[in-house]
């Protein structure tokens, strides 16, 4: 009996020490290794931001975001399932590892540069600032002073409006902050001139206009955490035959009515 149990005990030993070994040949793979191996790669969204990353009428994850996600992950040879996280918690699901990229319209500034590295941009935009159609006050991005602007806290256009001196009301999502503009509890919000055409399109009973325009500049990036170099490496890549296919383009005019993919 007691050879019995130190076999049992040996064997369970080496079972313990095979799987010690596979994790640590797991934590030694780079993270492009690990979504080649496994076949697919993870991308955060928002699920909300239309027409960035929303669902349609019957209940399909669409977008201009979601369909250049599906371009990277074609062009590095892999799957993609999208991962939908409220912005306010998509990065740390980044930190986790909960999802590998965020494809969502994310900017770039040097405070996240500190922890993130940054692919190319693949989109230009203007920025906008939108009122009620009966606010004479705003004309410029500088009339924001003062004001209430509806903007995600931890968003860049939500840190612009307080770099200008205004006042935030917290929201999640673009439609809410547009809801308070209407309702009279913010007095503007900011955001990217084809996501507010695209929601005054579809909805021309809003009371709703756009008060000022902001210079096109590079708007959207996909953060990598750092350490990841072979990665952005291989998004950029991505991204590249993808502008260069023209496939950029297409989505670009599919989804937001003009070609937002060149610096100009």
């Amino acid at each position: 009996m007691k050879k019995i149990v130190k076999s049992l005990l040996a064997a369970a030993l080496i079972i313990v020490s095979f799987a010690g070994c596979s994790k640590k040949q797991e934590e030694t793979k780079s993270l492009l290794e690990q979504i080649k191996e496994r076949g697919y790669i993870i991308v955060g969204t928002e699920g909300t931001y239309i027409p960035k990353s929303y669902h349609d009428e019957s209940g399909k994850l669409v977008g201009f975001d979601v369909e250049v996600a599906a371009l990277i992950a074609k062009y590095m040879g892999v799957e993609v399932r999208y991962e939908e996280t409220k912005w306010e918690a998509i990065f740390t699901a980044l930190d986790t590892g909960k999802i590998d990229i965020i494809v969502n319209e994310c900017g770039y500034n040097e405070a996240r540069a500190q922890k993130y590295d940054f692919t190319n941009p693949y989109t230009y935009e203007q920025g906008a600032v939108l009122t009620r159609a009966d606010n004479d006050t705003i004309h410029s991005i500088e009339d924001i002073k003062g004001k209430v602007a509806a903007n995600e806290t931890t968003s860049l256009l939500g840190k612009m409006a307080e770099e200008y001196g205004a006042t935030l009301d917290p929201v999640s999502e673009m439609a809410q902050s547009i809801t308070e503009v209407i309702n009279g509890r913010a007095d503007c919000t900011l955001n990217y001139l084809t996501s507010f055409e695209t929601y005054m399109n579809a909805h021309p009973e809003a009371e709703v206009k756009i008060a000022a325009v902001l210079g096109a500049a590079p708007t959207a990036f996909i953060p990598v955490v750092k350490g990841n170099e072979d990665l952005v490496e291989a998004i950029n890549d991505a991204l590249k035959k993808a502008y260069d296919s023209g496939e950029l383009s297409e989505l670009s005019m599919k989804y937001l009515g003009k070609d937002v993919t060149k610096a100009e």
